[in-house]
């Protein structure tokens, strides 16, 4: 019975083992957005690191009139923009949103008209990448993209970036927002049952709101 031929391995240069060839580490990129009014001036703002952990690159950008949940979907577009054309293959996105998040992994549905659009551009930018995920992290962790994006919108409104602590972007306070600017509040009915108020209507809002419940008892229909 012939014998088979000794199996053969690739050589280098130097007559040793051809190594295979590692994949490239993926680089990292924290995204955050908001609206001062919401809707209201919006902003984002993009922090990208390497895959050493360096900062290649920052970017922020005023977008106009827009919501939070807006704002948030384009940065991550804009991160993902950046990435494709610089060569990016490999991208983890990293944003407090706990809806852009769980909307771009399919747990959440997307019920807004104006996030639609946004939401299936980003979804086939995602595809393009060798390797993409998204991931949740707390406001403490994403400090960086917020400031970022304030720093955005401090600039179009004239004041100098940096001189306030960098916070997230929700709607004004009473404190410092006039009553006749104050936007209107939106009754919505809800039911209580077993300690749990239901709301009987599909409400988006950003993670965090604070809203305001005033109770108004009803009869019960009669049998």
């Amino acid at each position: 019975m012939p014998r088979r031929p000794p199996t053969t391995r690739a050589k280098g240069l130097f007559g040793d083992a051809a190594a295979e060839p590692k994949p490239a580490a993926a680089y990292r990129a924290n995204i955050d957005g908001g609206s001062r009014g919401n809707p209201g001036p919006a902003a984002y703002g993009v922090i990208i690191r390497d895959g050493r952990g360096e900062i290649a690159a920052k970017l922020k950008k005023y977008i106009g009139r827009m919501t939070n949940n807006v704002a948030e979907y384009y940065g991550l577009i804009a991160a993902m923009d950046y990435a494709q054309s610089h060569g990016i293959r490999a991208l983890r996105i990293e944003s407090d949103s706990e809806l852009l998040v769980k909307q771009m992994r399919g747990q959440y549905k997307v019920k807004s008209e104006d996030l639609r659009p946004l939401f299936e551009r980003a979804q086939k930018m995602s595809k393009a990448f060798d390797s993409f995920r998204i991931e949740h992290v707390y406001r403490e962790q994403n400090r960086e993209a917020d400031a970022l994006a304030n720093e955005a919108l401090d600039e179009t409104e004239g004041k100098t970036p940096g001189a306030a602590p960098a916070k997230k972007m929700e709607a004004p306070s009473a404190k410092t927002e006039s009553a006749s600017s104050k936007p209107e509040p939106r009754k919505i009915q809800a039911r209580f049952r077993s300690g749990v108020l239901y709301l009987l209507e599909d409400v988006e809002l950003p993670d965090g709101m604070v809203v305001d419940v005033s109770i108004h008892l009803r009869p019960k229909p009669p049998a």
